[in-house]
């Protein structure tokens, strides 16, 4: 026991051989095997043994630094999970280094997305080598933050000249925590603005966009605008100035009031012979009866105009619920939609991600029980799902039709093929990137560099 060093409950990681050069990982004695993150595995055969490629994301939090690393297989095993589902796993054997000590680990490699740590450190890696103090972190060695970037510039590109604001009213959201990440990552200067501390002068020789207390903001090159629908009508009214401005911004003002605008958006899909739910709209309470009938009676939906995150969308189980949920919102002016209810899709549906006319990622997302809206928000599990061509094709012509450059496409599937319940201009990534592993934020950066013909070296 003297000889053996003291870890603490933290500690830093280092695989040459994986091109690794730092790795916070959770000293576990509780787990057997160590486990590294790990997306997109291909196993391939090398000199008559099996390999697998495999990509690493080192840092937690941050998607845009991707390691791209190769090993022999050395097994395959299954393992339950803390939520009790087991999984075939890969298992590779490396080098490790932890501060003057190199010896050899195995590995099995996991979606640990979700895991507060990128690495699990598990006893075979510590027996007979260390003890552990759960009272302290980085016994062995600490790296700080600036010590970290260094070790990973080589990672960072060169800067582009390109300066992108992100358009919302939370920077500690993820979303838009990610779009930071992702370009400077990608060698931009990235700059969040607050929707409400911004201000417009309308002028035909001199207009302009101000921001808290006069500064003119006249040097961005494109807006991410990331809108809550609160302020869509001011948000809205600043992008068109920036477009005005000759600012590209991805998602323009005319696409985000339509998309918000549930009737105008049914209409247009009814147009260009996009399926979705049948869907009444009445103003008068003397209609009620017949609007019902129309859409196939209950279970159906109702719907606020300007619903969204599934706040505003009520399940009415019977005819006379219906009739009472309707009257109670008109007789308060709130204007209303009714749709038939998709009994077979199980409380199911799936979100496509759009960028460019491309779906870049889809996941499906399972209602809790007992609840019909499947929405992140409300309690909704994403999990990875491959779509179906007609799926994609809704998909991709759903965006195109509302003319977003951006978009979450909601699809169901029913009796009668997929069918679309609504096309959202701010989608979130957090729910999308921990169910798929992509980086999205990425694509969104990489789709501005495309408009503007920017490349990067």
């Amino acid at each position: 026991m003297e000889d053996l060093k003291i870890v603490g409950s933290e500690e830093w990681c280092v695989f040459e051989g994986l091109g690794i050069p730092a790795i916070k990982a959770r000293v576990d004695s509780g787990a057997k095997t160590s486990s590294i993150q790990a997306t997109n595995m291909k196993v391939f055969i090398k000199g008559a043994q099996e390999w697998v490629k495999f990509e690493v994301n080192p840092i937690q939090d941050n998607r845009s630094i991707t390691i791209e690393c190769e090993a022999k297989l050395v097994d395959r095993r299954t393992v339950k999970s803390s939520s009790g589902i087991s999984e075939e796993r890969y298992v590779i054997k490396t080098p490790m280094t932890l501060g003057e000590d190199s010896f050899e680990v195995e590995l099995t490699l996991a979606s640990r997305d979700t895991m507060e740590f990128r690495m699990l450190l598990g006893r075979e890696a510590l027996n007979n080598r260390y003890v552990v103090n759960p009272a302290q972190n980085f016994i062995i060695q600490e790296f700080t933050t600036t010590e970290v970037t260094s070790k990973y510039s080589n990672y960072f590109k060169e800067k582009t000249g390109l300066k992108i604001a992100i358009l919302a009213s939370n920077p500690e959201l993820y979303s838009n925590k990610r779009l930071v990440e992702a370009g400077e990552a990608r060698g931009h200067e990235m700059v969040f603005l607050n929707v409400e501390h911004a201000y417009m002068k309308l002028d035909a020789h001199s207009p302009q966009i101000r921001y808290r207390g006069g500064n003119i903001l006249n040097e961005f090159d494109a807006i991410i605008p990331r809108i809550k629908p609160a302020v869509t009508f001011y948000a809205c009214a600043l992008i068109r100035q920036f477009d005005n401005l000759g600012v590209y911004c991805l998602n323009s003002a005319e696409a985000i009031t339509q998309s918000r605008d549930k009737l105008f958006a049914s209409q247009l899909f009814s147009k260009n012979d996009i399926h979705i739910p049948i869907t009444g709209f009445a103003k008068s309470p003397m209609d009620t009866k017949d609007l019902i009938k129309m859409v196939n009676g209950a279970p159906l939906i109702i719907k606020l105009l300007e619903s969204t995150q599934g706040k505003g969308v009520v399940l009415a189980e019977t005819n006379k619920a219906a009739e009472s949920v309707i009257n109670a919102f008109k007789s308060v002016q709130t204007n209303i939609l009714v749709q038939e209810f998709i009994k077979e899709a199980n409380g199911q549906d799936i979100r496509c991600f759009v960028v460019n006319g491309k779906v870049i990622a889809s996941m499906q997302r399972q209602a809790e029980k007992g609840e019909f809206r499947a929405n992140i928000h409300q309690g909704g599990k994403a999990s990875i799902i491959k779509i179906t061509q007609e799926e994609k094709k809704l998909a991709i012509k759903a965006a195109k039709v509302m003319n977003l450059a951006v978009a979450g496409v909601d699809i169901i599937r029913s009796n009668k093929g997929p069918l679309l319940l609504e096309v959202n201009s701010s989608p979130g990534l957090e729910g999308i990137e921990n169910a798929t592993g992509k980086d999205i934020a990425n694509s969104m950066i990489m789709a501005i560099e495309a408009k503007l013909k920017v490349t990067i070296k």
